[in-house]
């Protein structure tokens, strides 16, 4: 029984697991119709033109976690900014671990989408937020919904500051010889709110895993989101990212994507306006090595006057690593004074690394400001002479040039202690002590 057989051949154990009577009944048989017409994606889609799920699809996952394993914080504190106090939402091979977090429902709710789902008292919530902004075609959106019980759920009332960041965590122990989790979160930010959000998926052996997760993001009136993921995980952990970000009026919503390790990851990135004089921000920064890969995919859909978009993606490739990325802006003719930006930066360190990049515009709309570019070179050698003829080594000159690079995207992050975390595993990354106070 392949994958796709097993998981269909689950959902109806599933159901009854969360209740088969639950509202929720119809959008998840409705999904899993979706997933079983179409599939995984293949080579043979557009959008899957430059990335194979084959070789992940091979191993034998267990689709239902076991019971929480026993870990303690000591464990798994390196992966946290543990430097600064947090919420945190933690969960276990898809379990929710209540040892490790720290949530609250003290004027905002930061808890669990198992909560949300069953509860009387999220059911408005629910009914108009949950899936509402995800796509309804795509095979492994659907896939999630089909089996969506457990994540993050948080919500920020109107005129309300997060009192500080909040964290998720997904932890995978290897307990199981192999492992899909499919966690789905639901982020709302009422208007003039303002929350910082930092995602991780950490794998804590070598055991294979596969992660299909979906976020979706509403930033209402005057909102300002920041969300940032990290991704550096071992070198059998597989990620498909689907982040989805619905914005109304004025409001600011920001995407960093700090890609650094992990065997296959898949950013799908969404941003959809739904009101004037937002900007939306998608940042991302890969470095890799080997046989890694990663692809982002992006898509901003500017459906209303005066909004401004801004992406700017570094990459940094060695050994045989592959990237990657296909970004998209739409404009629609009602869209005028549209100020979009999409910019793709790439180095390849090694004759075999690969890069593939298909920055697209499609615009409709005739009074506007749209640029993009992409650019795919190796090191500047007369940089690297001119500060190897001032006394550094090649070495630290090679990853000076590699973090100037990376400097513009790193700047934006907007949490003292998480861009010091970056800097550090961008470090690691490149081999050298860079000479900051970390």
């Amino acid at each position: 029984m392949d994958l796709k057989e097993k998981l269909i051949a689950s959902f109806m154990a599933f159901e009854e697991r969360v209740d088969v009577h639950s509202p929720l009944h119809d959008i998840r048989t409705q999904a899993l119709k979706n997933f079983e017409n179409k599939g995984f994606p293949t080579k043979k889609e557009e959008a899957w033109k430059y990335t194979s799920l084959n070789t992940v699809l091979k191993n034998d996952f267990t689709v239902f976690p076991k019971k929480e394993s026993a870990i303690e914080f000591n464990q798994v504190k390196k992966y946290f900014i543990h430097e600064i106090d947090t919420y945190k939402v933690v969960f276990i091979d898809g379990v929710f671990s209540s040892h490790l977090s720290s949530t609250t429902h003290d004027g905002i709710d930061v808890c669990l989408m198992s909560s949300a789902l069953t509860k009387p008292k999220y059911k408005m919530v629910i009914d108009r937020y949950f899936n509402q902004i995800a796509s309804k075609d795509d095979s492994l959106t659907s896939l999630n919904t089909a089996f969506a019980s457990e994540g993050a759920f948080i919500n920020i009332p109107p005129k309300k500051v997060a009192d500080k960041p909040i964290e998720i965590m997904y932890l995978s122990t290897g307990n199981e010889a192999a492992l899909m989790v499919q966690p789905r979160n639901l982020v709302i930010v009422g208007e003039n709110s303002h929350v910082q959000i930092i995602e991780r998926h950490q794998s804590l052996n070598q055991n294979p895993v596969l992660t299909n997760s979906v976020t979706e993001i509403f930033a209402q009136k005057r909102a300002i989101v920041d969300y940032y993921k990290i991704q550096n995980d071992s070198n059998e952990a597989n990620l498909i990212d689907n982040t989805y970000v619905s914005q109304q009026q004025e409001s600011h919503a920001s995407v960093h994507t700090f890609s650094f390790g992990g065997n296959i990851t898949r950013n799908n990135l969404n941003f959809y306006h739904f009101g004037e004089h937002l900007t939306s921000t998608l940042n991302g920064i890969s470095i890799i090595g080997e046989k890694q890969h990663v692809d982002h995919y992006t898509l901003v859909n500017h459906a209303q006057p005066n909004c401004e978009s801004f992406q700017d993606y570094k990459g940094i490739f060695n050994d045989r690593a592959t990237g990657v990325f296909n970004g998209k802006v739409f404009v629609d003719k009602i869209a005028q004074k549209t100020n979009a930006f999409q910019q793709s930066n790439n180095i390849l360190l090694s004759d075999k690394a690969t890069i593939n990049a298909k920055p697209q515009l499609e615009i409709f709309a005739d009074d506007v400001k749209c640029s993009h570019g992409c650019t795919i070179g190796q090191l500047d050698e007369t940089a690297m002479f001119y500060m190897q003829s001032r006394g550094i080594p090649k070495k630290e000159a090679k990853a000076l040039l590699m973090y100037a690079f990376s400097n513009a995207v790193i700047e934006s992050i907007k949490i003292p202690e998480l861009k010091q975390r970056i800097t550090k595993i961008i470090a690691m990354k490149l081999g050298v002590k860079l000479g900051f106070d970390l």
